[in-house]
């Protein structure tokens, strides 16, 4: 549905975009992210059809943006990071001037509304006006506006950027039905919701893709020790007797955890836990829990953004 391939972006002689390529399925969402600098917004302008690309291409549906610009934007939902609103007008006055802007017949106009309405979750608030509304009501006109023309893309920029917990709850599930009916694609730095809402995950660095895959495939790109958080019924010099000059197996913490036992954080050079646990129970440490400290997605993030740096980018 979405083609870019070997895209590329100058502003003079900086290189803001580089060679980048990939694919989006038809009502996926997918989640673009990438740090201060990264070429991230370049990137969604050209797709947006904001910026023409120096090099390569961008197809949506099989339309080229060089072949027919205005055609190809019609088939484009856009929110910036600030909703372009006209905050005099009530929500139905704007979203019915945003469709005729676009192209839209009034009768179109009025007919596509309820379901924009539904979609965006604004029963109650079509006769408010737009500035009495809260920012979480501000941020779902951004997107009715972006999608009154049933764009087969849309492009929400930080979409939950100053939204309080709540709001981010109810964001989720607008997002989430927006992959009913079009393709999204969602900018954000908070990683951990946009493995909640995506699909999918594209990682920019310093212009080039470093990364497209799940969430859980991400999560897959952690690299170093295997670490173990443990709870053992035993004594504190039982303990470090048995793990003590352990080959691969480093002890970064011992806390008493009363009633006689200790919780314990374990470094296994390689995932051996099996031979730990066999360990511990030959040396009389009753074993009560024992689990996996999963990285975070944002720490394997930097992890992996760092990398590329240092070998140039390349996946």
């Amino acid at each position: 549905m979405i083609e870019v391939s070997h895209l590329s972006r100058f502003y003079g002689n900086h290189r803001a975009v580089d060679d980048v390529s990939f694919t989006i399925a038809s009502n996926t969402i997918v989640g673009f992210l990438g740090l201060n600098g990264a070429g991230k917004t370049t990137t969604l302008k050209v797709i947006a059809g904001l910026l023409p690309p120096s090099a390569g291409t961008v197809r949506v549906d099989g339309e080229d943006l060089a072949d027919a610009p205005e055609s190809f934007r019609k088939r484009i939902g856009f929110l910036p990071e600030t909703p372009p609103l006209y905050r005099e007008q009530t929500v139905s006055e704007f979203l019915r001037f945003v469709g005729r802007l676009r192209g839209m017949s009034s009768s179109a106009v009025e007919a596509r509304l309820p379901t924009v309405i539904q979609r965006c979750q604004l029963h109650g608030r079509e006769d408010w006006v737009i500035d009495q509304l809260s920012h979480g009501y501000r941020k779902r006109v951004g997107i009715a506006q972006a999608i009154i023309h049933q764009p087969k893309l849309v492009i929400l920029d930080e979409p939950i950027s100053g939204l309080d917990p709540v709001q981010i709850v109810e964001m989720r599930k607008v997002i989430r039905g927006l992959g009913q009916e079009c393709t999204v694609l969602v900018s954000s730095h908070i990683l951990s919701e946009i493995e909640q809402t995506c699909d999918r995950i594209l990682v920019l660095q310093r212009g080039k893709l470093v990364f497209v895959g799940t969430g859980e495939e991400l999560r897959g790109r952690k690299s170093g020790a295997t670490i173990l958080s443990l709870t053992v019924s035993g004594t504190r010099e039982a303990a470090r007797a048995a793990l003590d000059d352990q080959p691969g197996v480093k002890v970064l913490d011992v806390q008493d955890a009363g009633d006689g036992r200790l919780d314990l954080r374990l470094e296994l050079a390689e995932d051996n836990r099996e031979a730990v646990v066999d360990l511990l129970v030959r040396s009389s440490l009753g074993l009560r829990r024992l689990e996996e400290e999963g990285d975070e997605l944002e720490d394997i993030f930097v992890a992996l953004t760092k990398s590329a740096s240092a070998t140039g980018g390349a996946r």
